[in-house]
């Protein structure tokens, strides 16, 4: 295509690189901590809006950060902004990010595939699950560090599960503190693919081009169709802002940042 846009893109947060008709979004390490910069919040949603205006593009991959620590980025993010003098302002600022990257994901008038790898924390986990399509390589594990803190894991999880696995296998994921592997996560439903580490990236293209070759309006008419029961997303996302907010107030594991 003569005309086609660039929409190749480096910066803190992610990078990004076009390829034909669909677009390898990467996002880099301590996203936890990057939500409290909100020119990387004003960066990630800017780039979803100008890729949205594109019709040349059918598809979006986002790739999780290669360098992630499992719970203890999780544990440490929330000990350090509460040690801060930024206190519940920082948490509180790091849910409204994700509540607003989950909406422009969802929102995307473009198929969104979420590949993941390594040991992937609860708030990673319910990101992905507001994409379309979900690929792990086989090293995948993901954890739920929130009962560790006596909080509730943020992005959409409960919204999300339900939909996708069915109540009773909801509780289960949201309430045990058991790492699932890569491998239950495929038989449960969690995730479409499961694939070797140093496979990941070519699956995803596989996976991009193969709907890439569906007619546009049929992508985006399936989505719109499919996702129709989302439409209380957002007043969800601002309740389950509430209940975490309350969750740590009342929390006796946060009670010493409040004496």
């Amino acid at each position: 295509m003569a005309n086609e846009i660039n929409h190749d893109f480096d910066c803190k947060a992610f990078s990004a690189k076009r390829m034909e008709e669909f677009v390898l979004l990467h996002f880099h390490d301590k996203f936890l901590l990057r939500t409290n910069d909100l020119s990387n919040r004003d960066q990630i949603l800017g780039y979803l809006g100008n890729l949205s205006k594109d019709p040349d593009i059918k598809v979006l991959v986002i790739f999780g950060s290669p360098e992630k620590t499992g719970c203890q980025e999780y544990m440490d993010f929330y000990h350090l902004v509460m040690e801060s003098d930024k206190g519940i302002n920082a948490i509180h600022r790091m849910y409204n990010v994700i509540n607003q990257l989950i909406l422009a994901i969802v929102r995307l008038d473009k198929i969104v595939i979420h590949c993941n790898s390594g040991k992937v924390i609860s708030s990673f986990l319910n990101i992905s699950l507001a994409c379309d399509y979900r690929i792990v390589a086989d090293d995948t594990v993901f954890q739920n560090p929130c009962l560790q803190l006596g909080l509730l894991p943020k992005g959409g999880g409960a919204f999300f599960l339900q939909r996708i696995i069915g109540l009773s296998k909801s509780y289960d994921v949201l309430l045990s503190e058991k790492d699932i592997s890569a491998k239950e996560a495929l038989e449960m439903g969690l995730v479409d693919m499961m694939v070797g580490k140093d496979s990941l990236e070519e699956a995803a293209i596989l996976k991009a081009r193969l709907f890439s070759r569906k007619p546009k309006s049929s992508l985006t008419g399936v989505k719109k169709m499919l996702n129709y029961s989302l439409k209380d997303l957002e007043e969800y996302l601002n309740l389950e802002n509430q209940e975490l907010i309350r969750a740590i107030m009342s929390s006796e594991i946060w009670k010493e940042y409040w004496a």
